[in-house]
C-alpha cells in the first residue's frame, strides 16, 4: 500500500498509527491548539489545510502534512479535544452525577459552535468522545441499570447532548452568518418566520431562561424523570 494510501486507510484518524517522530519542534498537539484558534476566530465554513499552512508559517507546512493527513483527520482531532472539557468529576445522586458531565460537555461545545457542527460527521470514535460515553454509562450502571436497558439509557441521554447541541448550533451559525446580534436578528426574521421577536430573541439568547442552555437542562429532566434503573429482557 502506498504511503498516502495508508495514511487515510480506514476512514477515520482513531483507526490508524500515529506517524512517526520527526525532528519537527511542531506537534500533532500544536497543530490541534492552533486548528481550534483558527475555527474560534473564522468558523468552519472557511477552514482548510490551506488556512492551516498559511496560520503555521511555510516553514511548518511540510510538518503539517507529515502530522496530520488530510482536513477531515485534523477535523476529528479538533472536536475530540473539545470534548475532553467534559471529562469532569460530578458529586450527588446517579441524575446529579449524569446531569453535571453532559451538560459540561453540551458547554464545551457551546463554546465552539462549530464543533457541534463536527458531531454528525467527525466524532464517536475518538478517546474523549469514548470516555464521555463510559463515564456516563458507569454512572448509570452504578445506579443499577443493567443489559439493553443501560444500552437504551446511554444512547438516549448522549444522542439528546448530540441533537441538542447541533440543533442549537445551527440557529447561532445563521445568526453569525448574518453578522447581527441575536436580538437584532430576531427582531428582523421573526415575521419571516411566524414567531413572536421576543420570544424567538429569548430562545436564542445564551442567558436567557428561555435560551439554550436552560432548554438544555429542561429536556435532561424530563429525560431523567422516564428512565429508571431496570433491566429489560
Amino acid at each position: 500500500m502506498r504511503e498516502a494510501d495508508r495514511r487515510t486507510a480506514l476512514g477515520s484518524v482513531w483507526l490508524r498509527d500515529e506517524p512517526e517522530p520527526t525532528r519537527s519542534r511542531l506537534s500533532r498537539e500544536d497543530i490541534v491548539a492552533t486548528a481550534i484558534r483558527v475555527l474560534d476566530r473564522d468558523g468552519l465554513d472557511t477552514f482548510s489545510m490551506r488556512v492551516m499552512a498559511a496560520e503555521l508559517g511555510t516553514a511548518a507546512t511540510s510538518a503539517l502534512y507529515w502530522r496530520i493527513a488530510n482536513k477531515n483527520d485534523l477535523l476529528e482531532l479538533v472536536v475530540d479535544t473539545v470534548l475532553g472539557d467534559a471529562l469532569v468529576e460530578v458529586q450527588g445522586d446517579w441524575r446529579e452525577q449524569a446531569t453535571g458531565v453532559l451538560m459540561a460537555a453540551y458547554q464545551a461545545l457551546c463554546a465552539h459552535p462549530w464543533a457541534a457542527q463536527l458531531l454528525p460527521t467527525h466524532a464517536g470514535l475518538g478517546p474523549n468522545y469514548q470516555a464521555l460515553t463510559d463515564r456516563v454509562q458507569g454512572i448509570l450502571a452504578a445506579a443499577g441499570f443493567k443489559g439493553t436497558h443501560l444500552d437504551s439509557a446511554v444512547s438516549a441521554v448522549v444522542h439528546y447532548l448530540i441533537g441538542s447541541a447541533v440543533a442549537d448550533s445551527a440557529w447561532l451559525s445563521v445568526v453569525r452568518r448574518s453578522g447581527l446580534s441575536e436580538a437584532r436578528w430576531a427582531s428582523k426574521s421573526a415575521d419571516r418566520m411566524g414567531l413572536d421577536s421576543h420570544h424567538l430573541a429569548a430562545y436564542l439568547n445564551p442567558e436567557s431562561t428561555a435560551g439554550p442552555e436552560s432548554r438544555f437542562t429542561s429536556g435532561l429532566r424530563v429525560i431523567f424523570i422516564g428512565l429508571r434503573p431496570r433491566q429489560i429482557s
